[in-house]
This record gives structure tokens, sequence and C-alpha cells, in this order.
């Protein structure tokens, strides 16, 4: 068994749990979650041991590497779609579902805007020259529940 178990059996890092998810996916003869989380786990070895020295990614770093894959999958099903390759866009678009299982819930339209205007608000950035100070600020907020280009242009919106 990798990785430590609680007296649950809960899986105690997303990298254990997409292992153990994995094992169901090949027990279940489910190709589409296989083929997605060899395909993950894979993209987060790479991580691991890309720079100086292999370690371990904590959770978050894992997450981001799920997301990073999860928008190549979103991005090339709209290129396909573009295209006519229909059969390819479904697959794509799969694969992205499957991913998106191991991410944090979406902030909405309202509630990314919402959440923007309270962090410009309390920092009391106005102006395009605030764009970068404002960015770092509201990422530190959204950690992860939107994605970046999407909270870019909120931040660009509402500082005018």
């Amino acid at each position: 068994m990798t990785g430590p178990r609680t007296n649950d059996c809960a899986v105690s890092t997303l990298k254990d749990r997409l292992t153990e998810d994995l094992r169901a996916a090949m027990k279940a003869r489910d190709t589409t979650t296989t083929s997605t989380l060899r395909m993950a786990l894979a993209a987060v070895r790479a991580a691991e041991v890309a720079g100086a020295a292999k370690r371990e990614l904590s959770d978050d770093e894992v997450r981001a590497v799920v997301a990073k894959e999860a928008r190549k999958r979103r991005e090339a099903a709209e290129t396909y779609a573009a295209a006519g390759r229909d059969e390819l866009a479904r697959k794509e678009r799969s694969e992205e579902e499957v991913l998106t299982r191991y991410l944090p819930t979406q902030l909405s339209d309202e509630e990314l805007a919402r959440l923007v205007a309270d962090v410009l608000a309390e920092g009391g950035f106005s102006g395009r020259a605030a764009m970068g100070p404002a960015m770092k600020a509201v990422q530190a907020r959204v950690a992860g529940r939107a994605e970046g280009a999407r909270v870019a242009a909120e931040v660009r919106r509402q500082l005018g």
C-alpha cells in the first residue's frame, strides 16, 4: 500500500488519492479514467523531478499540476471542436471531467466579481498601475478556485 492511512482508510494526500483511484479504475476496467489518471500521475512525477533535486510535491502543488492538465484538456477540446473533430473533442472533455473531480469547486462569475471587489477595496487598489499587486492579493484569496485568465480579466475590468 502507498502512503499513510488513518483508521477509516481515508487517503492522506491528493497524490495517494489519485493512485488509489487509478487502481480502482483499473479494476473496474474504466479505460477513460485509467488513462487520464495515469497521465495526471505522470505529470505529477515529472513535476517532482523538475529542478535541481527530486522532491515530494505538496497537495497544493499536485492540485496545480492537475489543474494545468485539466486546462490542457479543455483547450484541446475547444481546438478539436473548432476543427470539426467531435470524437476527439468528446474524449478530451471526458478526460477533463475526470480531472475536475480532484479540483476545488470553481467560483461563479458573480462570486469572483464580489471577491475581486472586496480585495480591491481592502487593499485600496485603483488604476491600471495597481494590476500586479492587485493580482497577487486576489490570487491569494482565490486559491485555485478560478483560472488565472478569468481572475486577470475581472481585476482588469474592475480596475478600469
